[in-house]
């Protein structure tokens, strides 16, 4: 009789318990059958379409995956087991195309860069490879070096099979060290051009104009570049300062001065305030020196007018008096 309650105790138990267990399970939700039932069948039909790229997007969303397992046992596996050759072989046939970098995901349509297959399987040397092969091509892109420099931001290792956990991923040294080059020759190639622009400094107002504002874009553009590089954009700074210096050397500062501010500023020199009071005190003079001309004008044009209307009053008074009024 006792054995007979305990079994009806465990049942009663398993009865109440089930359910709970089942609604906190995500994937047994209707959106969410649906959307595990529709992966699988979009893998079905891109193996059988037997078209590489497609294969490729339909195991990238089955990986990505919680709950195709609940309804489909064999997609996961197929994705693990299949994807890491296919995106190699898929990289390499982009890479040999000359596709080398986009920013754009893994598509269906045959257009997916070698870096984004190789990136998308983990394969973060080749992904690399690939990436500097990019920027060599288009050494003067910057905004696609300043991606390839931080590129592993938000990048992990594989998942550590000890402890389930994933580290962050640092590119091997030789990345950068590559990269550097590039914005080395970058650099020296603007610094090397800003000199012949630079020889305007000393010729006349025009030719200022025209050699300074040159010279200010090739300097502020290496700088972009050195930022990059262990000594960073001191060279570029200390450039601009010696180009404010020659400038303040001419023999027309008046007129010059706020040219050569504009390279102070840029290096970050103290001279920048000194030649800003300068140029406000001058300023103010030729505000006083204005106000002074205008009043002395105002003067002058209030007695003339004074001295023509008592003329005027004397030829009315002389007239009236002719006519005999």
């Amino acid at each position: 009789m006792r054995l007979m309650k305990l079994t009806g105790y465990s049942l009663i138990v398993v009865v109440l318990t089930a359910p709970v267990v089942y609604a906190d399970d995500p994937c047994l939700g209707d959106e969410e059958k649906k959307t595990a039932l529709a992966q699988s069948a979009g893998l079905q039909k891109a193996e059988q379409a037997g078209q590489p790229a497609a294969l490729f997007a339909a195991y990238m969303r089955v990986s990505a995956s919680d709950c195709i397992d609940r309804y489909d046992k064999n997609a996961m596996q197929k994705s693990k087991a299949n994807m890491p050759k296919l995106g190699r072989d898929l990289g390499k046939a982009a890479e040999a195309k000359g596709v080398l970098y986009s920013g754009d995901p893994v598509g269906a349509d045959g257009q997916t860069s070698a870096f984004r297959y190789f990136e998308t399987i983990g394969d973060h040397q080749e992904a690399n490879r690939v990436l500097i092969k990019a920027v060599q091509a288009k050494p003067e892109d910057l905004r696609l070096f300043e991606t390839a420099w931080n590129i592993d931001n938000g990048r992990y290792s594989p998942v550590d099979p000890n402890t389930g956990s994933r580290q962050p991923y640092s590119s091997p040294a030789t990345f950068r060290q590559e990269l550097a080059k590039v914005a080395t020759t970058n650099a020296n190639r603007l610094m090397k051009a800003e000199e012949k622009d630079a020889q305007g400094l000393t010729g006349n107002i025009g030719e200022l104009g025209k050699a300074t504002a040159q010279s200010l874009e090739k300097l502020r553009n290496a700088s972009r570049w050195m930022k990059y590089l262990p000594a960073g954009d001191k060279p570029a700074k200390d450039r601009a300062e010696l180009r404010g210096d020659t400038i303040m050397k001419r023999p027309d500062p008046t007129f010059t001065q706020s040219h050569a501010m504009m390279y102070y500023e840029f290096s970050g020199s103290p001279k920048a305030k000194d030649v800003a009071a300068q140029i406000q005190k001058k300023g103010e003079a030729s505000q006083r020196a204005m106000e002074k001309v205008g009043e002395s004008m105002q003067n002058s044009i209030t007695q003339k007018s004074e001295s023509d209307q008592k003329q005027f009053d004397k030829k009315k008074a002389d007239l009236e008096k002719e006519l005999g009024f």
